[in-house]
């Protein structure tokens, strides 16, 4: 058995597979597609971060630094899936869906991140680092998440001695690698004679890294520190990376001002969803008809493509976890006309050929050859546009390059593949072959050959 016969059983294939893959991922909407602000309400806040003689300049790392220690304050206010993205070099997006309290949120924002040291007690120490290491892990009940977190953001913070040191007084620390080549991180002191004064008296005791009060690490104390030193211990390499970052945050001098801010209610955000629901559905049925009314099979046949294009759509949205916003959706519309435009270029494309006098089969198969270069090129500058519209863009105008980009390489794919096969397996097998059913009268099929013939006798 050669290729060609089993081409049509691998086509098939590869899209029951697509669409099985693409119901498992989307369904049950509900919990699988996230909605944007715009949507179902929250905050969005964008935060301008401002250098201080200390820090002359904003870098990526200063950026980074700040993007951790919000976080960390957002994910305190039980705000479930923020989103905290970088704007240029020195800005910060903070989108709080669903937020009970946007004024709060705004408040903890502006705040300076506190980073301390205390000695802490071993069993203190043990029962945090434990907590900790639960907390990274999956599928944990609630109730024992909830205990570790309660443990690991305050108790263990009041349960350790008072406050020997501050992140204000440390110079500075690094991700680094050990003479074994083992993950550490360095660090750098303002005061050494300070803090090796601190160090002396507190020999083979854990000295614990608390920012905002919670607890980060607690490394024992093995010799005196003056200017430098180094915390060791089982890190990973992207550990000690967040780690440096988180010592380095407590001891950022920056300051931060919010620059723009928008509170969407939920009711607001309802009524846009439906509506924005009801205007896309209503566009798609337009759409859906006019295929079958002007191309006939052909339409009927992309209008299935289509269905499966949605599916496609909305797996990637699940998988991606991108948020859906009213500008994604527009992303989204706009991609299916740029779908339903390749079909009509390939239609039109093979109705030529039936006029030129051609055979189904070889209408179908010149039709799509001829009209790819242009649907092709089409598809492809309108990706490129939305990739650099992505990258450039903030906030709504990214989830709108988002589904732009995507809806349009789904609906490139959706028709030189899919709804080719549809069309292929109906002309292979000789159903329904009759040129009516692809928009052509019978009494039309070569009129153009006709035509050429006549005048050239003439």
């Amino acid at each position: 058995m050669n290729w060609k016969n089993l081409k049509a059983p691998f086509k098939a294939l590869v899209i029951v597979a697509i669409c099985g893959l693409s119901i498992w991922q989307a369904f049950p909407v509900q919990s699988k597609i996230r909605l944007g602000l715009d949507l179902q309400g929250g905050a969005r806040l964008l935060l301008q971060l401002y250098p201080t003689a200390e820090v002359p300049q904003i870098t990526a790392q200063i950026q980074a630094q700040t993007r951790e220690v919000i976080d960390r304050r957002i994910n305190g206010l039980g705000v479930a899936e923020p989103s905290i993205s970088n704007v240029g070099i020195d800005r910060i997006l903070v989108e709080l869906p669903a937020v009970k309290n946007p004024d709060q949120a705004e408040q903890v924002l502006k705040q300076v991140a506190v980073l301390e040291y205390k000695i802490v007690p071993f069993d203190v120490m043990q029962k945090a680092d434990a907590d900790v290491a639960l907390l990274a892990q999956p599928n944990v009940p609630a109730k024992d998440r909830a205990a570790a977190e309660l443990y690991v953001a305050q108790t263990a913070y009041e349960k350790s001695g008072s406050v020997v040191y501050q992140g204000k007084d440390l110079k500075g620390a690094q991700a680094s690698f050990d003479q074994a080549g083992r993950p550490d991180i360095t660090f750098q002191t303002k005061d050494p004679a300070r803090f090796g004064k601190l160090t002396t008296a507190n020999l083979q005791k854990p000295l614990g890294i608390f920012l905002d009060h919670r607890y980060l690490s607690a490394p024992i104390i093995q010799s005196a520190i003056y200017d430098s030193g180094q915390i060791t211990g089982q890190f990973t390499q992207d550990e000690t990376v967040t780690l440096a970052n988180e010592l380095n945050a407590g001891a950022l001098p920056v300051s931060v001002k919010i620059v723009e801010k928008e509170t969407i209610g939920p009711t607001l955000g309802k009524i846009d969803l439906i509506q924005s629901m009801r205007a896309a559905a209503l566009g798609l049925s337009l759409v859906l008809l006019f295929m079958i009314f002007v191309y006939r099979l052909p339409g009927l046949l992309a209008d299935l493509a289509l269905a499966i294009y949605v599916l496609i759509m909305m797996a990637i949205l699940s998988v991606s976890q991108a948020s859906l916003t009213l500008p994604g959706i527009a992303g989204f519309v706009l991609s299916i006309g740029m779908a339903v435009d390749a079909n009509v270029l390939i239609f039109e494309r093979i109705k030529e050929e039936l006029w030129n006098g051609k055979t189904i089969r070889a209408a179908v198969r010149v039709g799509f050859q001829r009209a790819f270069s242009a649907v092709f090129d089409s598809h492809f500058t309108t990706i490129v546009g939305a990739g650099v519209l992505y990258m450039l863009g903030t906030g709504t105008v990214k989830g709108f390059a988002f589904t732009l980009f995507w809806g349009t390489v789904v609906s490139l794919f959706t028709a030189v593949f899919i709804t080719r096969f549809f069309v292929d397996a109906l002309v292979d097998t000789n159903l329904l072959t009759a040129p009516e059913f692809y928009g052509v009268k019978r009494s039309e099929v070569g009129i153009f050959a006709k035509g050429a013939a006549a005048q050239t006798r003439a």
